[in-house]
């Protein structure tokens, strides 16, 4: 290719020689130095003027000075005149952190992409960014490559019985990216999430505000307002305590006659919809769902109905006139909705599946200043706490939460939340698993394997619950931090770990790991660099070939 520059970095310098291999020609000549103090020392030793400069660096186990030497290389290009300066970084520094986490967070993936584009960059090449809103946080074009037809083709090529497997996500946040794979591969596909148990808190609760009253359904107003309107008619008074009677009975019933039990508990209810009254009041959000009780004694009670409506807290309602009506007239629709299938559950302690009869770490490991161990403290002799002692009203929560309100934390838990609890001996989670994998092999996909602990959770998953043939853990970017990728060879359900080689591993982590498949991604980026020099498209670039 004429015009053009290909310098490496520090980081990959094995990844731009196969690039340049593949393009016909040498990496172009530059000197990166360090000085004392750790400052980092760039000299460009080829002319780039009028030139298409391409820049590949991609992260390493120095990722700020691999960023900084980066950014020293685009200046000294922009500086030398250079006529374009694409930035190849195959694994994208801190893009994992493109959220902000808590009100006194950085989004440092956008505060990268502002650096670069002041130190000069004109295009962005890069592969499977971890979050692809990303790509807004530059000034310039991203191409964003994906490694998934690789993956596919090295599926069909080393998996025998690939045509029967299941992708499975092994969590919620990499759900998008299984379903590409399984489309893809025409598979069936399934998701693991992990659940940390924590014990409830004493308190006020909204969940346990409930209030159960009886409406007519003409329209008249229900048993408490006749109550108090009627308060001087003894007969009214009498009835209305018999009614209530009747009400404290039944909600102990199924509605037949015998005693409530779990599925009727959990047996899927229609919900009515709840009208305002004359003086225009709605209770928000409130459902009045009627229950069909037992037959009343007289007359007046025909149409006697219970209503169970959900208050909120902090509000109050005079006397509301409720009225319901049968939807299921209305409309003639009927209920749809049933029970998940192929849903099996298990027990993590330290990050590993147990019995469910295993001792649990959470009360032993309690501390004094659980508030379960205060309130064991509490039927003692001794003291009562100090919360006890504070009014009921206060407005201040004593239950300490971990990131602060207004909505800034992410739905789900973070990579790094989630490798902590599966990290702690300490603390007890449930693991889901939704999909059926029996005698099945299992791929265990995302786009970054770091950490071992939800991967080797994931996989005993499948494997002791699901009951899974083979599981392949495959990944774009294999970072391997802290000895996972010791941990992950050592665990029995594993069967293979797949990554390319868009980062640099070492080859004392790597030595005497026989699991390890590595994809070379040289071609990819190859073709993405003479295609972005001549002009030409990218589009297929995503496509499948067999």
């Amino acid at each position: 290719m004429r015009q053009t520059c290909i310098f490496s970095g520090s980081s990959h310098p094995k990844l731009v020689e196969a690039i340049c291999e593949r393009l016909g020609k040498h990496p172009d000549k530059v000197e990166l130095r360090k000085f004392s103090n750790g400052e980092t020392s760039v000299e460009i030793k080829t002319s780039v003027r009028d030139q298409d400069v391409f820049i590949v660096q991609s992260g390493s186990g120095k990722i700020n000075d691999n960023v900084m030497e980066l950014l020293i290389m685009i200046s000294a290009c922009k500086g030398g005149s250079a006529r374009s300066i694409t930035a190849v970084v195959p694994y994208f520094p801190y893009s994992r952190q493109s959220k902000r986490k808590g009100h006194r967070g950085a989004i440092t993936a956008r505060m990268v992409a502002n650096l670069m584009h002041v130190a000069g960059v004109n295009h962005v090449i890069t592969i499977d960014l971890h979050a692809i809103q990303s790509q807004g946080f530059f000034r310039c074009p991203v191409d964003n490559l994906i490694a998934e037809p690789t993956i596919a083709k090295w599926i069909k090529s080393n998996v025998k019985d690939w045509r029967e497997a299941v992708v499975v996500s092994k969590n919620p946040g990499g759900t998008k990216r299984v379903t590409s794979l399984a489309d893809a591969l025409k598979l069936s596909f399934g998701i693991v999430t992990t659940d940390t148990r924590r014990p409830k808190h004493p308190g006020p609760s909204i969940e346990g505000s409930v209030i159960l009253g009886s409406a007519a359904l003409d329209g008249a107003s229900d048993a408490r307002s006749e109550a108090s309107s009627g308060s001087q008619n003894d007969g009214t008074e009498k009835d209305l305590h018999r009614r209530t009677s009747d009400i404290r009975d039944y909600a102990n019933t199924n509605g037949n006659g015998g005693p409530l039990n779990d599925d009727d508990v959990f047996a899927p209810q229609r919900t009515e919809r709840t009208h305002s009254n004359a003086n225009g009041l709605t209770l928000g959000g409130a459902l009045n769902v009627p229950v069909r009780g037992p037959p009343a004694a007289s007359s007046s009670d025909e149409n006697l109905t219970l209503g169970r409506v959900h208050s909120v807290i902090g509000t109050t309602a005079s006397h509301p006139e409720l009225t319901t009506y049968d939807a299921d007239a209305e409309s003639g629709e009927e209920f749809t909705d049933e029970r998940a299938r192929d849903v099996v559950t298990g027990r993590l302690i330290h990050g590993h599946i147990v019995e469910d009869d295993h001792p649990s770490p959470m009360i032993s490991s309690m501390t004094s200043s659980h508030p379960l161990a205060q309130m064991q403290r509490a039927n003692s002799d001794d003291d009562p706490p100090e919360n006890m002692l504070s009014s009921f009203i206060s407005t201040t929560s004593s239950v300490r939460r971990d990131r602060g309100l207004g909505g800034t934390a992410d739905a789900n838990a973070s990579d790094e939340e989630e490798e902590e609890v599966l990290q702690d001996p300490a603390r007890e989670a449930t693991i889901t698993l939704v999909g059926n994998v029996r005698d099945r092999p299992v791929f265990i996909v995302d786009d970054i394997i770091d950490k071992a602990a939800s991967w080797i959770a994931a996989a005993e998953a499948v494997v002791k619950r699901g009951r899974a043939t083979e599981v392949y853990c495959i990944a774009t970017h294999g970072l391997f931090g802290d000895g996972s990728l010791q941990e992950m060879q050592e665990c029995k359900q594993i069967d293979k770990i797949v990554i390319t080689n868009s980062f640099p591993i070492p080859e004392e982590k790597a030595r005497g790991i026989t699991k390890l498949v590595t994809l070379d991604v040289s071609h990819l980026l190859a073709e993405a660099i003479r295609r972005n020099h001549h002009g030409e498209s990218i589009s297929q670039l995503y496509m499948h070939y067999d």
